[in-house]
């Protein structure tokens, strides 16, 4: 097996669930420098696989890679510029290389087949989360009603949350239908170190049952980090609206942004 299959091997592994891996792939260079298409696969632990020729640029390169996968949220495509030293250049270096970051693929579970959580899968799939749906009611949790997502579970949604896959890539919408519903599952969840959680509900129940829950013992970090009542305020009324405001809010989560209008940011850099 060639190295640039071994590479290929692993990116896939990591598409699949494996841990994450950067690859660097030279696009430019002058004919001095590392061959075109040369590639660079690191790990999370700075392991590497492939070549650039080594020497400074290939250090410079590893770095950027390992930055990539440690920082969050990841970006999955970024070019980078550099001298033939190694040197990261501001622009018009001499050669230039792509990271791509692969990994597993960012997971929206949705507790609830209700309205909202049918909202929510739709959405959730076009902003290209990998869906999954869990109910514990037949009638909701088929794959007629979710016929877009990419996995759907009928059980015991204490037990069904318990046994799930959840990790930093997990965002975890809970909006089933009863307030017991949803306090079983986040009390599930809530220590599950999920990249997001948010319980529907409103100020005055979601408030209750964080404190009963902070009396029980629970983190009270964790607890904090509960996004709920769930979603971005954009006075939301249909089941559609409000799936719009918790996926915006989940994005918001993800990318790093502050849920802001953006002409309210405009005006602001004005100001300054």
């Amino acid at each position: 097996m060639t190295v640039e299959d071994e590479i290929a091997r692993v990116v896939l592994e990591a598409a699949k669930g494996g841990p994450p891996v950067a690859v660097a792939t030279v696009i430019r260079a002058p004919g001095s420098g590392p061959a075109v298409g040369a590639k660079l696969l690191v790990r999370s632990d700075g392991e590497r696989l492939g070549s650039m020729g080594g020497g400074g640029l290939e250090e410079a390169v590893a770095e950027v890679c390992l930055a990539a996968l440690t920082k969050l949220p990841r970006e999955q495509v970024e070019s980078f510029q550099y001298a033939t030293g190694g040197s990261l250049a501001q622009k018009d270096g001499e050669v230039e290389v792509m990271v791509e970051v692969t990994e597993r693929p960012v997971s929206l579970l949705i507790v609830g087949g209700g309205h909202v959580g049918q909202s929510l899968a739709a959405i959730g799939g076009e902003a290209g989360f990998s869906v999954a749906v869990l109910d514990d009611r037949e009638a909701f949790a088929n794959e007629e009603r979710f016929p877009s997502a990419d996995r759907v579970i009928c059980g015991d949604i204490t037990e069904e949350l318990r046994r799930y896959p959840i990790d930093g890539s997990t965002y975890i919408v809970l909006v089933s239908r009863g307030h017991k519903q949803d306090e079983e599952g986040l009390r599930a969840v809530v220590e599950s170190g999920a990249a997001y959680v948010g319980m529907i509900g409103s100020m005055r129940r979601v408030s209750t049952v964080l404190t009963h829950m902070a009396r029980e013992g629970l983190d009270r970090e964790a607890l904090e980090r509960v996004h709920t009542p769930i979603g971005l305020d954009i006075a939301a009324e249909t089941p559609e609206e409000i799936a719009v405001s918790i996926v915006a809010e989940i994005i918001a989560v993800r990318r790093g942004g502050t849920g802001r209008k953006m002409s309210d940011l405009r005006k602001a850099r004005i100001r300054e």
